[in-house]
């Protein structure tokens, strides 16, 4: 029974944090008016400069990033008293020109989540984001790892919007990895850049 109703809390978590990375990606401030890309080969040779990027050091959760600006910090408590505990998260958001917005949000669950167990919860993860808007489509879902964790990768659209992230479960930690943009502003080489830039510290 125990089992059965961390199962449940688990997954709603993991429901909420999604709901909370729509929330915190600045959907509104970027233009809409532009179609999105229908084939990734449409990108392909596009010329972009990701020179000028700084790395951030986030102290909780022990990672650094990649960022075109030094972010806007969030950090925030949400308590679950059915459940007895709290959820904490940081989020630190950087805009590249107005163009794209990056994210990046911490999140640490309960004791009671159990890595071996990180399949499911990113499933929950990836139906929280797409339940929280009936546009929302999903281009595609895969689970890669990340340093030895579980990870996600996921690519979201909603209209005429991308949204493009990784999330990754490791050491008690939800790091979400996240870029918003419309077509004309989506570089393949940009996105690839600041995933590839993720770095947990030992």
């Amino acid at each position: 029974m125990l089992k059965l109703f961390q199962n449940r809390a688990q997954k709603k978590v993991l429901a909420t944090i999604g709901v909370l990375a729509l929330f915190c990606s600045s959907v509104g401030a970027l233009s809409r008016t532009q179609p999105l890309l229908t084939l990734k080969s449409e990108i392909k040779g596009k010329i972009s400069n990701v020179e000028g990027w700084k790395r951030f050091h986030s102290i909780p959760g022990s990672c650094s990033i990649s960022l075109p600006e030094s972010p806007e910090h969030v950090k925030q408590i949400m308590p679950f008293s059915e459940e007895g505990y709290d959820l904490r998260y940081d989020v630190y958001v950087s805009a590249f020109e107005r163009k794209a917005v990056y994210l990046l949000l911490v999140a640490q669950y309960p004791p009671f989540f159990d890595e071996s167990q990180a399949d499911m919860g990113l499933e929950s993860f990836l139906n929280g984001l797409l339940q929280q808007n009936p546009e929302n489509n999903l281009i595609f879902a895969d689970l890669t790892k990340v340093q030895g964790h579980k990870a996600l990768d996921f690519f979201i659209q909603s209209k005429k919007v991308y949204f493009r992230g990784r999330a990754v479960m490791a050491n008690n930690n939800l790091y979400l990895l996240a870029m918003e943009c419309n077509q004309k502003n989506y570089f393949e080489d940009h996105f690839n850049y600041f995933i590839n830039s993720f770095q947990l510290k030992p």
